[in-house]
């Protein structure tokens, strides 16, 4: 089930990833929210799909939203963020992108890049 990011109040987390569906709905979600890790993902991508359990868990655990972003319906956003291989992550800390990585990465690392945004 996708969570709409207007369902909750601003600045807090969603308990479930938020699916994206354009450039103006991924602002929103960043301004509205103090960390924010967007997920560039295809359906079509193994790695993608391993790490999509990891993602559900941390927007379940952790104060950040997960923001999913399908590269396939969404080309021009990640053309504007880069995006070159999937999945790319970008963090989104107090309005800003901070980082971003592609591939997989472990889900302490993650964790730990979430919990060091939400306490600056």
């Amino acid at each position: 089930m996708a969570t709409d990011a207007s369902d909750s109040d601003s600045g807090r987390s969603t308990d479930e990833p938020v699916y994206i569906d354009g450039a103006s709905h991924l602002d929103d979600v960043v301004d509205e929210h103090d960390v924010v890790l967007a997920d560039f993902y295809a359906d079509w991508c193994g790695p993608c799909k391993m790490i999509e359990p990891v993602l559900e868990r941390l927007a379940a655990e952790t104060d950040a939203v997960i923001a999913k972003v399908d590269v396939d319906q969404n080309q021009q956003l990640a053309g504007t963020y880069g995006v070159r291989g999937v999945p790319t992550l970008a963090f989104f800390a107090g309005g800003e992108q901070v980082e971003q990585h592609t591939g997989v990465l472990p889900a302490d690392r993650l964790r730990t890049m979430i919990e060091g945004y939400a306490n600056e």
